[in-house]
């Protein structure tokens, strides 16, 4: 039985772009999050949450970006220079944020600068990593298999909905995370903010989901048609078994289950956004086997990436059991 090695491609960079999410996801959202926190033992929980697994996590943003410049390399062209401005804010605030969170450590002098810097790189990053999941789904001008539209296309109602959403659901990665590993009045507010971040997330990807299938028949009937909508009735019926279970976690105090809770949120959003796209990469216009590089390349890389995933998986499931366990001023206890 032959293998679609563009098919294996596609599930591959779709798990490395959802490790990112998750993963850098909470850390960015404690960075949204840092200025409700007290000066002092509250920031330093928070910083000290992430600090062993930050830069880490940034590892699925370029396995996931390479991934997608060397096995579908059509849609990497029509895509980066359809969002070049997001591109350029996304690794600005990315840079701004890892500046930041090494310096509020060694330059003690001008910590309140730096944690200013910090939230800004990290909400920067979060915004522009939303309004880019908006403009690929709103659609790219494609002419002759090139970016034919202009420096702002990426700018529309629905792409500035999406940005806000992924704040919002950034946000209560980063509260979850912290209701986990801190304690005392950290713990408090991340508790407290989890709860109305819940329930802001939930109406965005309402409002998300209700304006998807009006940008293009496509998403609709993906959605609606029958027999299809019989499956895809079943993601937002988990979506709101999810939501039930969420809140009802955090009335019980829980710790750890809210924050596994909320990443079901997101792969079941990571999930309709898939049921919206497939099989294309660029929306309407571009397959994934339009945008496939030559098999043999793709079996090439494919040796690779079946020795270094292992690796990367193995590395990261490993810093989180070291560093399990609540976290202090000091560092993990």
């Amino acid at each position: 039985m032959s293998i679609d090695l563009t098919i294996v491609w596609a599930v591959i960079i779709g798990f490395a772009v959802f490790a990112y999410v998750v993963m850098d996801g909470f850390d960015l959202g404690i960075g949204i999050l840092f200025p409700l926190f007290g000066v002092g033992e509250e920031r330093d929980q928070a910083i000290n949450s992430i600090a062993p697994v930050w830069d880490g996590n940034e590892t699925w943003l370029v396995m996931g970006g390479g991934g997608l410049l060397a096995a579908f390399p059509l849609a990497y062209a029509i895509i980066l220079p359809a969002t070049y401005p997001l591109m350029i804010a996304m690794l600005l605030g990315l840079v701004l944020r890892g500046v930041a969170f090494e310096f509020r450590w060694r330059d003690p002098n001008h910590r309140p600068l730096w944690d200013v810097a910090f939230t800004l790189g990290s909400t920067v990053a979060a915004l522009a990593q939303g309004i880019t999941l908006g403009a690929i789904l709103q659609g790219i001008k494609v002419v002759d298999d090139a970016y034919a539209g202009g420096w702002l296309d990426w700018l529309s109602p629905f792409s500035l909905l999406t940005g806000v959403s992924v704040v919002a659901g950034y946000a209560l990665l980063g509260a979850t995370w912290l209701n986990w590993k801190t304690e005392g009045s950290a713990q408090y507010k991340a508790r407290r903010w989890a709860l109305w971040l819940g329930l802001a997330t939930l109406v965005m990807l309402a409002a998300v989901s209700a304006a998807t299938p009006f940008l293009a028949f496509d998403y609709w009937r993906r959605w609606f048609a029958f027999p299809g909508i019989l499956l895809t009735a079943q993601v937002p019926l988990l979506v709101a078994l999810v939501a039930v279970a969420f809140f009802f976690s955090l009335r019980r105090e829980g710790e750890r289950l809210p924050f596994v809770l909320a990443l079901a949120l997101f792969l079941l959003g990571y999930l309709g956004l898939g049921i919206s796209i497939y099989p294309y990469v660029v929306p309407r216009s571009v397959t994934i086997w339009d945008a496939a590089a030559p098999p043999q390349s793709q079996l090439f890389m494919l040796v690779g990436a079946l020795i270094i995933l292992p690796v990367i998986l193995t590395y990261t499931a490993w810093a989180y059991w070291v560093f399990r366990g609540k976290v202090g001023t000091q560092g993990y206890h």
